[in-house]
């Protein structure tokens, strides 16, 4: 049987798979389990709930609030907020457990929940395997005075914001940027946010209405931020996702910056401020090759994880790294945030702007990016991609065709029944053919029809 958690909590098509039942059951199991971990101990345990404006995040928070409340849980609804802020609140107030209804990235019909321990950190593996066994299990329920308040949390995003600007290193006086906040949850933040660090504010996608969280704008449609920086004549663009866990970016000549360019920006900022502990920053296996090559030439080291941020982080915690990310813009600046916070990455990145006084393009010129084909198969048997005999010998037959010159990765996604098949070599049409014929192999030898 599948896990029910993936690599970014629980996530699926809301009311069909993701069900008010659902979230009701996990927010019970996870306060039983973390309770029983002692986590409680000595105090009336108090959980921080907080969502990304999806229409369907308004019945699934509901019926978290009322599984943990049920379970002698106090709450903290903090309403609409992005993920790191709710991670940030549960780490600032002392709560014991935040919880976030959100699908990140996904389209508006998907939805998914997201637990974070004491501290703001997400869950490890084996305490989500527990609460995914004890789900559904006969329980003795409080009475009385033994059951969970519930409470508005008015002061959220105010206490998150001025968390940002405390850590700021420079002020952004004088830029003029454009930010997309993908009609999600950093619609009122984010903006806010850069205009007190002084810069002056264009902003798109911020009309959410809780159908229109990621359609057409934010971090996986920038045509729309290319075009306003276009058009106001901007010194950069900011993108989030519908959480705002993610940043991309945008150069005054509407160039794409992402999150291997934005990592490399920033691991020379830390750097050059002694901040980035071991010359070291975190990447995944996705991270471009022209960006390991960069960082070598500057004699930073790339260490190198499974794809997702919260991998990422448990490498920087396990070796004290400051650095960290993914490709996608997941970016964690550990010293700041304890996941991935795509506003404080904005602001971060805007500000080595506003400090050096060089345009961004030119910043993020420091790496040169190698052509990149991605390619994602549907309809196939995912978890036999690393075992069955023919799509691993046509995987070793790739990388050595490529050999140095190029870089192969097979992959099953963590979120979605998907294999996902990267091929990176000095020039496109070389990389799309070996990415084309990787992915034949894929759809034939594992295709779920016949």
């Amino acid at each position: 049987m599948a896990r029910l958690f993936g690599t970014d909590g629980v996530r699926g098509e809301a009311n069909t798979a993701i069900t008010a039942e659902l979230a009701l059951d996990l927010a019970v199991a996870a306060a039983h389990v973390l309770g029983e971990a002692g986590e409680f101990a000595g105090h009336r345990p108090v959980a921080v709930v907080g969502t990304d404006g999806r229409a369907s995040g308004e019945f699934l928070s509901a019926a978290v609030v009322a599984g943990l409340a049920s379970a002698g849980v106090d709450v903290l609804d903090a309403g609409v907020l992005p993920t790191p802020a709710v991670a940030f609140l549960t780490a600032d107030l002392g709560a014991d457990l935040g919880v976030v209804l959100s699908a990140s990235h996904n389209p508006m019909p998907d939805n998914g929940i997201k637990f974070f321990a004491r501290g703001g950190h997400k869950l490890p593996d084996d305490v989500e395997d527990a609460i995914e066994a004890r789900m559904r299990e006969p329980w003795t329920r409080p009475t009385g005075a033994g059951v969970g308040r519930v409470r508005r949390l008015e002061d959220g995003g105010e206490r998150y914001v001025t968390h940002l600007l405390d850590v700021l290193p420079h002020r952004l006086d004088g830029l003029h940027v454009v930010v997309d906040a993908a009609n999600g949850a950093s619609s009122v933040v984010s903006p806010e946010a850069f205009r007190r660090a002084g810069a002056r504010v264009e902003v798109i996608g911020a009309s959410p209405d809780g159908l229109n969280i990621n359609d057409g704008v934010g971090s996986t449609h920038l045509e729309p931020l290319r075009d306003a920086v276009l058009a106001h004549g901007a010194d950069l663009g900011i993108a989030h996702d519908g959480d705002a866990d993610r940043c991309l970016a945008v150069d005054h000549r509407g160039e794409v910056v992402d999150g291997d360019q934005i990592l490399s920006v920033l691991a020379l900022a830390l750097r050059e401020r002694g901040d980035l502990r071991g010359d070291t920053v975190v990447a995944t296996v996705m991270s471009n090759l022209g960006m390991l090559r960069a960082m070598d030439e500057q004699g930073v080291t790339v260490r190198q994880t499974g794809v997702g941020d919260r991998y990422v982080l448990e490498d920087m915690l396990a070796g004290g790294y400051a650095l960290g990310g993914e490709q996608s813009g997941h970016v964690i600046l550990l010293d700041h945030a304890t996941t991935g916070d795509g506003v404080l990455t904005g602001l971060m990145l805007a500000a080595r702007v506003a400090q050096t006084g060089r345009p961004l393009a030119e910043l993020a010129g420091v790496m040169t990016r190698l052509p990149q084909v991605l390619v994602n198969v549907r309809g196939v048997d995912k978890d036999a991609v690393e075992t069955h005999e023919r799509v691993q010998a046509d995987l070793a037959a790739a990388v050595d065709e490529l050999g140095s010159e190029g870089r192969v990765l097979l992959r099953k996604s963590g979120t979605e029944p998907i294999v996902r098949v990267m091929v990176e070599a000095v020039d496109q049409e070389r990389a799309q053919a070996v990415a084309d014929r990787l992915a034949d192999s894929v759809r034939t030898h594992l295709s779920l029809t016949g």
